[in-house]
C-alpha cells in the first residue's frame, strides 16, 4: 500500500474503531455485544492457530536445543572422559593382577629349580613367516644377558637367547623348526631331542625305540654342557601321541608344550644355573582323577520269607572298621525255604 493521505486516514479510522470495540466489550462484561463475533472468530481461526503453533513449536524447541547444546555437549564430553578413565583403571587393575599371578608362578618355578633369573617383558613379536618364531625382550647386554641363555616363564621352557643388543635381546621360541633341545622323560629318564613344529606339537625323537611311553607322560630339559644354552630340569611339555616303534632304533613322540607361545608377556632369563640338576622337582603336581562312586547292593531276608535289597553308595574310600552285613543269595533262599 502506498503511503498516501487516504491510507493514513484509513489507518486512523481503523484504530479508532478498534478502541471503540474494546471499550464496548469491556463495559458489556459477560453480555458484551461483540461476544458472538469473538466466538465466531475463535471457531474460524482456532484450527489455524493450532496448526501454526504445531509448526512453530519444534522450531522453537530446536532453537532452544541449539542454545543449550554447548553446555550439554560439555557435560557429555566430561561423562565420556570419566567413563574412559574408569574403564582404563579397571582394565589396568585386571592386567596388573594377571601379571602379578604370572610373576608369582615364574618365581615359584625359579625357586623350585634354584635358577637365578632376570625378569623381562616381551615388547615385540617376530614375523611368523617361514616358521620363524621369535620375540624381543626389554633387557640386553647392559643387564648381563648373553647368547645361548635359557628363557622360561611360569609354565616352562620358552626358548633361548640368540641375539643380544645393549638394551634388548631376541629369543628363539621352542616351537620354531630351527629349535632343538635335549629332553628327559619324567620317571624313567628316557632321553630324546625335541624339535619345534610351529603351531603343532613338538616332535621328540627318543633314543630308545623300545621305551614304554604313554599319553600324559611329561618331559623336562636334559641340560647342556656348562648349562649353555639349556639348564636342566625346565618343564617342556606333555605327551599327546606316541608313534608305534616298528622295531626302529628311535621312537617319535608328539608333545604339547606347557608354554603358550602366542600369549607371552613376562619371561625370565636364567643368568645363574642351578648347582645340581633339579630333576623333576620343577614339574607341577599331577592332577588326581576324581573317584567314581559305586553302588553296593545288600540282600537280606525279611520275617515273611521275602528278600529285601538295600543299596549303598561307595565313594571309593571304604571305612576299614566297617563290617559287611551282606549275605549270599543262596543262603537267603535256604533260610526262606526253612521258614516255609
Amino acid at each position: 500500500m502506498r503511503d498516501t493521505r487516504e491510507s493514513r486516514l484509513l489507518l486512523v479510522l481503523l484504530i479508532a474503531i478498534a478502541f471503540a470495540l474494546i471499550t464496548v466489550d469491556i463495559r458489556g462484561g459477560e453480555d458484551s455485544p461483540v461476544d458472538g463475533a469473538r466466538h465466531a472468530a475463535a471457531t474460524v481461526f482456532g484450527p489455524v492457530e493450532n496448526g501454526v503453533a504445531s509448526a512453530v513449536n519444534p522450531v522453537g524447541n530446536a532453537i532452544g536445543a541449539v542454545r543449550d547444546s554447548g553446555a550439554r555437549h560439555n557435560r557429555i564430553a566430561v561423562l565420556q572422559k570419566q567413563n574412559t578413565e574408569l574403564k582404563q583403571r579397571l582394565g589396568s587393575d585386571d592386567r596388573n593382577r594377571s601379571r602379578v599371578r604370572e610373576l608369582d608362578k615364574m618365581l615359584a618355578k625359579a625357586g623350585a629349580g634354584q635358577y637365578g633369573i632376570k625378569g623381562a617383558e616381551v615388547i615385540a613379536i617376530g614375523a611368523a613367516q617361514g616358521f620363524s618364531w621369535t620375540v624381543t625382550i626389554d633387557i640386553g647386554a647392559k643387564d648381563g644377558i648373553r647368547r645361548d641363555m635359557t628363557v622360561l616363564n611360569g609354565d616352562g621352557l620358552v626358548g633361548r637367547v640368540t641375539t643380544v643388543g645393549p638394551d634388548t635381546a631376541t629369543v628363539l621360541l621352542a616351537n620354531d623348526p630351527d629349535f632343538t633341545v635335549g629332553t628327559r622323560m619324567e620317571g624313567n629318564d628316557e632321553l630324546g631331542f625335541a624339535t619345534g613344529q610351529g603351531d603343532r606339537p613338538l616332535s621328540v625323537q627318543l633314543l630308545n625305540g623300545k621305551a614304554k611311553i604313554k599319553k600324559g607322560d611329561r618331559l623336562v630339559t636334559f641340560g647342556s654342557s656348562k648349562d649353555r644354552p639349556f639348564v636342566p630340569g625346565v618343564p617342556v611339555g606333555e605327551v599327546v601321541r606316541v608313534d608305534p616303534s616298528g622295531g626302529d632304533l628311535t621312537r617319535t613322540l608328539y608333545v604339547r608344550p606347557f608354554v603358550g607361545f602366542t600369549k607371552l608377556d613376562l619371561v625370565g632369563v636364567v643368568v645363574v644355573a642351578p648347582r645340581q640338576d633339579p630333576r623333576d622337582t620343577v614339574l607341577p603336581p599331577k592332577s588326581r582323577p576324581t573317584p567314581t562312586p559305586t553302588v553296593t547292593v545288600t540282600v537280606t531276608p525279611s520275617p515273611n520269607g521275602e528278600t529285601e535289597a538295600n543299596g549303598e553308595a561307595d565313594t571309593g574310600n571304604p571305612d576299614p572298621n566297617a563290617s559287611s552285613n551282606a549275605d549270599p543269595v543262596p543262603n537267603a533262599d535256604a533260610q526262606a525255604d526253612d521258614q516255609e
